[in-house]
């Protein structure tokens, strides 16, 4: 264990065992050095702050609240806030079309006060002159989820999504090897241009390469639900024997549904790179086959510890994410879901006071 994490749970030795019991040490991967894109990673015990030494006002900005992932991110940001005590303002942009108004967003919420910004960015590189403007006023800004470029960044809460998508392309060439009955694969990994999206591509492609998979054009686009259930009908429309459908979340709930209608659920698998609650329902019932679990909620929760640290100058973990595992038919039944998703009634929280 690094002297970093030694350091961390150190100053958190004194919390209750209520409160350890909560969700936390979380097992997580630190990348060193932070932000570097060959970085290596390092397994760490994550242990967040007992409670912040005052009431911080902390802004945090999601690209959209359209599907269930973001609300889980929203769970985990909320709850960190109210165990912590501080105050959160959330904003949400509509969409990953709405980079200008993410942008105009965030600017009202630094110009009303806020001590620190937790961004999940809707574009890779297209919030780097902002987030240098918030860094030159000393005011941390968090990347969480989704990932940015900027040098400017202060900490990243965040799972490396190329990772997830090789999982995912890993499974399938498991499946499939070199050699077997060429399979196509309808590919949805999601809009355009975000940094989540391209890493994701990136993985799911390296791990294919050399398989008995064969990957239809990459089809692009917003996660919600009738955007990627077009992009679905267009696939199974032009390429009657495609067998698996893989790529975001909402493309694998989506499809759910229209694979039943048209009596395509044996015929054509369902795989999603990232973990929601209907993929994890769907995986119960036999209809998606597996999906890596990025633990989303705790990626929003260890955003918030990382603000609070940088703003009281405690040591953080600048460069960390929660320990990716898959979840398949197979160990489904003995995953902890609460472990890994938002309760089932939660609703949207957009400001913790």
């Amino acid at each position: 264990m690094k002297t970093l994490t030694l350091a961390l749970l150190a100053s958190t030795v004194m919390a209750s065992s209520a409160l350890a019991a909560d969700w936390y040490p979380y097992p997580a991967q630190q990348t060193v050095p932070p932000f570097a894109a060959d970085g290596e990673q390092e397994p760490v015990e994550y242990v967040p702050l007992e409670k912040a030494d005052k009431p911080f006002n902390i802004c945090v900005s999601f690209p959209h609240m359209k599907d269930a992932y973001w609300l889980g991110v929203d769970y985990g940001v909320a709850e960190e806030a109210k165990r912590q005590g501080v105050k959160l303002n959330l904003v949400e942009a509509g969409g990953y079309t709405e980079l200008a108004k993410q942008i105009s967003q965030i600017e009202d919420c630094v110009a009303s006060g806020a001590d620190a910004v937790v961004i999940g960015a809707i574009s890779f590189d297209g919030l780097n002159s902002l987030v240098g403007e918030i860094a030159a006023k000393k005011i941390p800004v968090i990347d969480v989820v989704n990932g940015m470029s900027s040098p400017d960044v202060s900490a990243k809460s965040l799972v490396s999504f190329e990772t997830m998508g090789r999982e995912t392309g890993a499974y399938l060439a498991a499946k499939h090897p070199a050699g077997t009955e060429p399979v196509k694969v309808g590919w949805f990994p999601g809009p355009a241009g975000a940094g989540w999206v391209e890493a994701a591509n990136k993985g799911f492609m390296e791990a294919v390469k050399g398989s008995a998979v064969e990957v239809l054009e990459p089809r692009y686009g917003d996660t919600g639900k009738e955007a990627q259930l077009r992009l679905v009908e267009d696939v199974l429309q032009a390429t009657p024997d495609v067998k698996y459908i893989a790529g975001t979340a909402v493309t694998a709930e989506a499809a759910q549904g229209l694979l039943r209608e048209r009596g395509l659920t044996d015929s054509v698998g369902l795989l999603a790179f990232y973990m929601t609650p209907g993929v994890y329902d769907g995986i119960k019932r036999g209809f998606i086959e597996a999906a890596p679990a990025d633990s989303m909620v705790v990626q929003g929760r260890v955003a918030i510890d990382q603000a609070v640290r940088l703003l009281e100058g405690k040591d953080v973990i600048k460069h960390v994410g929660p320990k990716i595992f898959v979840v398949n038919q197979g160990n489904i039944e003995t995953t902890d879901r609460d472990a890994i998703l938002p309760p089932r009634d939660f609703k949207p929280v957009f400001s913790v006071e």
